[in-house]
């Protein structure tokens, strides 16, 4: 949202300047991730993908107050929020996916930028891997979880969003019942949220104390979709205003939205978040999808979650540019467009891995018996184990093929979403290609890393039996699971429902 504001603000040089001096910086990925940025498409377009992460910091007197609770303020923010924002390469529609905070994932290797301190990977609740690295951190788990490249990120802290609902003025949310979200009886918090049935406009505190609110809602998922609403609610009132013609009101847009951000530093400035603005804007309320990630109980603590089966589906449409609405073209993706590219990669884009260049072509291919391949099993998932021995198979399949070199890595344990080809240099692009040719992987899927020495194919969990890869399913345009609690963005009619103890 502060961004969008920022699309909206002209500004005298001096006026830019400090503003650009408000907007706090830090390093895109600061994890061991592998993701690709996506080709682009007829019109050299990218999809964007931007992560909104909100913090439970309370490394200032404002947080500690807004904050309430225990929480010491030297203690590692925790990213309790945390959504992906993705606009379609023609910038005709966007899709928000929310995580819940204490769904259990893979968080990689990361290296806090600030305090150069590594942490090792571990496997543990989303919300610590802010903690671990920054949200550079954050941003590679995203990335390892989904496959899914993601451009830049953005964090807000407790005052930051109190700051940003007084500026907009106000947000309408809607309850049907009436809702007090206090401490009760053996369970102790709650955001103090108190208000009677029907439509509310909310700023300020009592803003944060929605997006807060869970125990009256019922769960961390019901959460997710009291701040999609009010998401929702935000756009349609930003594009309801017009505050093109009020200076004043523009200028303390203009300042609270600065100050409220911490962005990835390749957008840290105010004409780069402008620019950034101007492509999100452009999306119509009714192609604003919001969603949530399918989860299930965790086996292990009944308190967190697992990625459920059919998250895969949404991160395929994510990874594919495929609407999360039907309203586009009969393929799940619009013609044309005019939006910008999808921002550059920026620093530590991707540990070594580099984007293509043109199509690469496999003439130079050497005899196969002559291309060493180097098979590596990463068939373990998020809510997968490992199928033993796949390196093995695969690499028995080349030799039968005629690739003598093939052979396994018994030492790699990966994790990997997709069936990928990594090459070390232009001299071997066209090994690479004739590699996953004979194995039927497609040639987007053939990447040049500065990760390996030679030809390695990483067997992901998309190909987890057999020794030619499985054609993929193609998703449709709104083939989103059941599941993923899907909310269009102009829908106006939704209020939410009070879990019965906190009702008053």
């Amino acid at each position: 949202m502060a961004v969008l504001i920022l699309a909206t603000a002209g500004a005298g040089y001096l006026y830019y300047e400090h503003l650009n001096g408000n907007i706090e910086k830090g390093e895109r990925s600061s994890g061991d991730s592998k993701a690709q940025r996506p080709e682009p498409n007829a019109a050299g377009q990218r999809p964007l993908n931007i992560l909104m992460i909100g913090s439970d910091s309370r490394a200032s007197d404002a947080n500690v107050a807004l904050g309430g609770g225990k929480n010491p303020r030297d203690n590692p923010p925790l990213g309790d929020v945390q959504m992906l924002i993705h606009l379609a390469a023609d910038r005709k529609s966007a899709a928000v996916v929310s995580i819940p905070r204490d769904t259990r994932v893979d968080i990689p290797a990361c290296t806090d930028p600030e305090t150069d301190e590594a942490y090792p990977a571990t496997n543990t609740i989303i919300n610590e891997s802010l903690g671990r690295g920054g949200a550079g951190c954050t941003l590679a788990t995203w990335q390892n979880l989904t496959g899914v490249y993601i451009d830049h990120w953005m964090t807000i802290d407790f005052a930051g969003v109190v700051s940003m609902a007084d500026a907009v003025g106000g947000v309408e949310v809607c309850v049907n019942q009436n809702v007090w979200d206090r401490p009760l009886p053996r369970v102790p918090g709650g955001s103090g949220l108190k208000m009677t049935a029907g439509s509310h406009k909310v700023q300020g505190e009592q803003a944060l104390q929605w997006l807060r609110t869970r125990h009256a809602w019922g769960s961390d998922l019901l959460r997710a979709r009291a701040q999609h609403m009010y998401m929702n609610s935000m756009i349609r009132t930003l594009k309801q205003q017009n505050i093109f013609t009020d200076t004043g009101r523009l200028m303390g847009l203009a300042e609270a939205a600065t100050k409220s951000l911490t962005v990835s530093e390749e957008v840290g400035t105010v004409k780069k978040l402008y620019d950034l603005g101007m492509q999100l804007k452009t999306v119509p309320t009714d192609r604003i999808t919001m969603t949530t990630m399918p989860t299930v109980e965790d086996p292990q603590d009944r308190n967190h979650l697992l990625p459920a089966p059919d998250a895969d589906q949404m991160w395929a449409m994510l990874r594919d540019d495929v609407s999360f609405d039907d309203k586009g073209g009969s393929d799940g993706k619009d013609d044309g467009g005019s939006g910008a590219d999808g921002g550059s990669g920026g620093k530590g884009s991707g540990a070594g891995e580099e984007d293509p260049g043109e199509k690469p072509s496999r003439d130079s291919a050497a005899p196969d018996s002559e291309i060493g391949v180097l098979v590596q099993n990463a068939t373990r998932s998020a809510t997968l184990g490992p199928v033993g021995g796949r390196a093995g198979t695969i690499a028995e399949a080349l030799v039968e093929q005629g690739f003598d070199k093939a052979a396994k890595d018994s030492s790699a344990s990966l994790s990997e979403e997709r069936t990928v080809v990594r090459y070390p240099s232009a001299e071997s692009e066209g090994d690479a290609l004739r590699v996953a040719e004979a194995l039927g992987i497609p040639a987007t899927s053939v990447r040049k890393s500065a990760d390996v020495s030679g030809i390695t194919l990483v067997v992901g969990a998309d190909w987890r039996s057999g020794t030619s890869y499985p054609k993929q399913r193609t998703p449709e345009a709104g083939d989103l699971p059941d599941t993923s609690d899907a909310l269009n963005g102009s829908d106006t009619s939704k209020c939410m429902d009070v879990y019965k103890p906190y009702r008053w």
